[in-house]
This record gives structure tokens, C-alpha cells and sequence, in this order.
């Protein structure tokens, strides 16, 4: 029963790849950071698509602070390729980069109308209405379009 708890205190302190690999993970363990043993599947994604010491020779040419954003890069274009394994990331790329034409494309025609409506309507006064000529004219309002005015009764 000691030997399995102290085998179990091991367990927990392994990083996935070496939780994956069934081995001891050492205290300089280069994958550690990036891939913690809560989460194995993040490891998985990314060694069925790079292998491990392809991982671990990108890793140890990078700088240290680099690291942690490739290695999400790494889990992103994994998943990508695990949900369209023919474009992988490069299939949302070309999605979004059609989102972003067509929303241009509606943006100049939109700009286009605005302008269109500006030039057409800047000086624009309404034209009198045929009874307001005539008012004008006469020079006297007969209020004929007011119910309550007291001539109609």
C-alpha cells in the first residue's frame, strides 16, 4: 500500500507527455509548462499531428518566451486539421478572410448609397403643393383643408 501512494505522489507530478509515455518526468522536463498533466488531451491533439520530439526539437530552438504561444499555435492547427483534416486552419483563414470581403464589399455600397443621397438631396427645397401656389398667389388663405374652420358650416 506505501509503494502505491508513493506511486500515485509520482503521478501527479508528471507532465502529460511523460504521463502519455509512461515514463519519469525530470525536473527540467522541457514539456512541462506547456502541457500539464490535467489536461492530457491537449498533448495528445498535438502529438498525433507533430510527434513528440518534433515538439520537443521546436521547443528547445525557441526562445523561452515564445514558447508558450507556439505551443498553442501547435494545439490550434492540430485541432483545426482534426475538424477539416483537408484545410485545417487554413480553411477558416479563407472563410474569414471571404466574411471580411463581402462585409467590405457592403460597406462600399452602403458608402456609395450615403454619397448617392448627399449629392441628390443637399440643395433640395420641396416643391410647393398645388394649394400652397395658390394661397400664394391670391395672397389669402382659405382654410379649405380645416374641418373645424367655421365657413364649411
Amino acid at each position: 500500500m506505501y509503494r502505491f501512494h508513493k506511486l500515485d505522489k509520482m503521478t501527479s507530478t508528471r507532465c502529460a507527455v511523460c504521463k502519455y509515455f509512461r515514463r519519469r518526468c525530470p525536473p527540467d522536463c522541457i514539456f512541462a509548462p506547456y502541457f500539464l498533466n490535467d489536461n492530457p488531451q491537449r498533448f495528445i491533439c498535438v502529438h498525433r499531428f507533430y510527434g513528440a520530439s518534433n515538439i520537443g526539437k521546436m521547443l528547445e530552438e525557441m526562445p523561452v518566451q515564445l514558447r508558450a504561444d507556439a505551443v498553442d499555435s501547435l494545439y490550434y492547427e492540430a485541432k483545426c486539421r482534426i475538424q477539416d483534416p483537408v484545410y485545417g486552419c487554413v480553411g477558416i483563414i479563407t472563410s474569414l478572410h471571404r466574411q471580411i470581403q463581402i462585409a467590405q464589399s457592403q460597406l462600399a455600397k452602403a458608402q456609395a448609397e450615403i454619397s448617392f443621397l448627399d449629392a441628390n438631396f443637399v440643395g433640395f427645397e420641396p416643391t410647393p403643393s398645388l394649394s400652397e401656389s395658390l394661397v400664394q398667389q391670391n395672397g389669402f388663405e382659405q382654410g379649405l383643408d380645416d374641418p373645424f374652420s367655421t365657413w364649411f358650416y
